[in-house]
């Protein structure tokens, strides 16, 4: 640990001196903060820039050649860090002295041009991929690279992180901050140290934080200081984990953002992309990455107490604070799944063993309901964001006409069930119990994570495989799963999943034991009343789980859609057991790239696509429009603000109309002349005729049409970037388009104004 009287004591002058003496160069210099060394910026008068480096007294001379190499080897193999200058004397590392007469060690490097990621306001996708591939490309070349003075102990050392967590856990005075801590350094007994012997070992940067990492390029507004560039401040160095240099990338940039797990899965894409992962690496990380903050918040409490007027040493602690209780709310495994998903791998290692299981034993199932579905028993429901089941505001989430709605289709149907896909991502959903918990507005847990089988009341439930109880409860809260059973079977090859049956009645939980057997065909209950399965329309809510990630009964059975492929391989599709008759099943979503690629296929390539990300969008509702996602966007660029999108009085007075009569104006009808009648009366009494037209376009071309007939001349005064419509005429007097790419300029009869 530095002590404060190691620290150099150099100033500005003092810098501006040293390296004319030293390196002949005329130059200003800027302080640069540092915990334990004295950097400055140097600016020379060639316009050249370096960073000059004095090593506290407690530095090792070896530790720091190392450093020097290191950086050599990686300025030529990389090009993502500084060089070391030689002085005028040949020599890299030079001794300097404080006004004190302590000797210190110094070295002038190169300046890596950009600003640090701590600069940055904005934090997007590709810059967290870049330092990924950044830290990645550093780790490759360190694999190849040693050096003995890296081979130390090292309190900044993931490898002893849990002896030096327990040496300074007393010293940390907020008790909810320590009870993290304590809760992290448990999971990583548990989770990552019968890992270690497995995890790659190697020479580390270990110091990828957000002042540490130099970020620029780009050209405009949108991509600029959106790439790596490189890192600086190589005193952090140790052979140790190598995956830790990944963690402590990951620990310090997923602070204060929205959704840290979300965040850290662009890092580790964009690592494995440079130096693939080995999979105990990917299980270990998550667990990493807490003990790195949680090392960190006890090393800043006993740094703290040694130098409490050092603003530097607690430069991330109010956010780690602010980031650790979201990260206390993700499970290790379903973090693991997660970084699993960025490196191209099943998100659960055995997912798709357990559903090739599945397949195989698709005979020896015991039917939900006690007999085969057939056809005529069924009726599949949709409730998607674009269902017709779903009328009016699709934020509404009103359950209640959902149900009479989807009993009025039985009864019509004769069917004695209604099908709710898996899947599916759904209307009813977009209300504040499914929404509260997003870390991004307008985001949803919206996407059906079971089957529903909706039907009376009372309908007998069966085992469809033998088990045996693994959760039972009473979710009695309103949107919960009411009386819920999971049960556990096992595989051929030993491996556990679970099945869950929600919504059922109080009495189906009668007599149930945790760990009690349960055969196949045995009566699980019946289907629940909606006063005690949370309110919802009667059904049973089916779920395959591969992993309950100690969630119990409260199991999610929605997920938000950017998580769905992580989900999807969490649970299974549910008619693996289920056997609906996949015919009658919708199929599955096309992609946003399949939808692109169709689009250029059959449509004009000139009617473009907004957004570099386009939007797939499925519905409106008054000023809003609504995602596939279930994402809700305010609209105020579409051609349609001034009413909204499917204005209820709107919708009614062109369903009635078209339930009636729909035709041109060709034919005498009253409703024409009555609609004429109450515009013109909002209208000047000058404007008293009218003519009924179908755009904005056909309106424009008519108007010219009119002036012409009445003025008998044909040149016209537009306005710069006006847009008059997309007829030929009307694409002539539009700058907009006659000025822009693949514009042929205004005819001679067209003249601009500013």
């Amino acid at each position: 640990m530095i002590d404060i009287k190691d620290t150099p004591h150099f100033s500005t002058e003092d810098a501006v001196r040293l390296v004319e003496e030293l390196y002949g160069i005329k130059a200003t210099a800027e302080p640069l903060p540092s915990e334990r060394d004295r950097n400055f910026r140097i600016d020379a008068d060639s316009c050249a820039q370096y960073i000059f480096k004095i090593a506290n007294a407690h530095e090792k001379r070896e530790m720091v050649e190392a450093e020097i190499l290191t950086m050599e080897h990686l300025a030529v193999n990389t090009g993502l860090c500084p060089r070391v200058i030689a002085a005028k004397s040949g020599e890299r590392l030079l001794d300097v002295a404080d006004a004190e007469g302590r000797t210190h060690m110094a070295r002038l490097a190169t300046y890596l041009p950009g600003i640090t990621m701590a600069e940055v306001k904005r934090i997007s996708p590709a810059l967290l991929h870049s330092l990924g591939a950044c830290v990645g490309e550093i780790d490759m070349a360190l694999s190849e690279f040693g050096h003995p003075a890296l081979h130390r102990e090292f309190q900044w050392d993931l490898a002893i992180a849990p002896e030096t967590i327990a040496k300074h856990r007393k010293l940390v005075e907020d008790q909810e901050l320590g009870e993290l801590i304590d809760m992290f350094c448990d999971d990583f007994e548990k989770n990552v140290v019968p890992l270690m012997p497995d995890l790659r070992h190697s020479v580390i940067y270990n110091d990828a934080n957000d002042h540490n990492v130099i970020v620029g390029g780009g050209e405009d507004l949108y991509s600029r200081n959106q790439s790596v560039m490189g890192v600086v401040d190589f005193g952090d160095m140790v052979h140790s984990i190598t995956a830790g240099d990944l963690a402590v990338a990951i620990a310090y940039a997923v602070l204060d953002k929205p959704d840290p797990l979300d965040a850290a899965f662009h890092i580790v894409r964009g690592y494995h992309e440079r130096y693939p992962l080995t999979e105990s690496e990917i299980s270990a990380l998550f667990g990493l990455v807490c003990m790195r903050l949680s090392l960190s918040i006890c090393l800043a409490a006993y740094q703290q107490r040694q130098r409490p007027g050092d603003d530097y040493l607690g430069i991330s602690q109010e956010a780690i604070k602010r980031t650790f209780p979201k990260l206390a709310d993700i499970h290790p495994g379903f973090a693991e799944a997660v970084f699993r998903h960025a490196c191209g791998l099943e998100p659960i290692a055995k997912g798709q063993r357990v559903v090739e299981w599945l397949v195989k034993q698709k005979r020896d199932i015991y039917p939900l309901f006690g007999r085969e579905l057939k056809d005529k028993d069924i009726v599949v429901l949709d409730l998607g964001i674009g269902s017709p089941l779903v009328e009016g505001d699709p934020d509404s989430g009103d359950e209640s006409e959902l149900a009479a709605r989807t009993f009025e289709l039985l009864e019509a149907t004769g069917a004695r069930f209604g099908i709710g896909p898996w899947a599916e991502t759904r209307s009813v959903y977009l209300n504040l119990a499914f929404g509260n918990a997003q870390p991004y507005p307008g985001e949803y847990r919206a996407v059906h994570l079971g089957m529903d089988f909706f039907t009376e009341p009372g309908t007998p439930v069966f085992a469809p495989l033998e088990g045996t109880v693994a959760v039972f409860n009473d979710n009695a809260e309103k949107y919960s799963y009411g009386p819920v059973v999971i049960l556990e079977h096992e595989t051929d090859l030993g491996e556990s999943f679970f099945t869950l049956y929600g919504l059922l009645s109080r009495e189906s939980l009668d007599g149930l034991e945790v760990g009690q057997k349960i055969g196949k065909g045995q009566p699980l209950g019946v289907v629940g009343t909606s006063d005690v399965n949370g309110s919802w329309t009667p059904h049973l809510h089916f779920q395959i789980i591969m992993d309950l990630l100690d969630a119990g009964s409260h199991f999610p059975g929605t997920c938000a859609s950017r998580e769905w492929p992580v989900w999807r391989s969490l649970t299974a599709d549910p008619n693996l057991i289920a056997r609906v008759p996949s015919r009658r099943l919708p199929q599955a979503r096309p992609e946003k790239s399949e939808l692109l690629s169709a689009r250029r296929k059959r449509i004009g390539r000139n009617l473009s696509v907004s957004y570099s990300d386009p939007l797939v969008i499925e519905r409106g509702w008054m000023q809003h429009v609504f995602d596939a996602t279930g994402r809700r966007y305010l609209d105020a660029f579409n051609n349609v603000p001034h009413v909204g999108h499917c204005h209820p009085r709107v919708v009614e007075a062109a369903r009635r109309q078209m339930g009636v009569l729909n035709t041109n104006t060709r034919y005498l009808h009253g409703f024409l002349l009555d609609y004429a009648e109450m515009l013109c009366s909002t209208l000047p009494d000058q404007l008293s005729v009218c003519f009924f037209v179908n755009s904005g376009s056909e309106a424009n071309e008519l108007a010219l049409r009119i002036a012409r007939a009445h003025t008998g001349r044909r040149d016209l005064i537009v306005l710069e970037g006006a847009y008059h419509g997309h007829t030929t005429t009307l694409v002539d007097i539009s700058p907009y388009k006659h000025g822009g790419t693949g514009g042929e300029g205004a005819p001679e009869w067209v003249h601009t104004a500013p």
